[in-house]
């Protein structure tokens, strides 16, 4: 099982995907904790990051198209809330 524990802001540390069967437990700001799948918190991850991504204008594998510069391609906190499992 894998612990996460969530920042004042709402985020949790998150810079990959976890497994999709493992059991992942996220204690929130205000105590709680709740379960979830390694697949839903890939999905959450994969949300955010598709939102990141247009957000800054960059394509689906995270490259952008426009001129030349230093983009950050990937996220690395991504925010979650109680009853996002479900």
């Amino acid at each position: 099982m894998i612990n996460l524990q969530q920042d004042a802001e709402g985020f949790i540390r998150m810079k990959r995907h976890f497994p999709g069967s493992a059991e992942v437990a996220v204690t929130f700001a205000d105590g709680s904790r709740e379960l979830f799948s390694g697949l839903d918190l890939n999905r959450i991850y994969d949300d955010a990051l598709a939102v990141y991504r247009a957000q800054n204008q960059l394509d689906a594998k995270g490259f952008s198209r426009g001129p030349k510069k230093k983009v950050q391609a990937a996220i690395e906190f991504v925010a979650i809330h109680p009853g996002m499992g479900k």
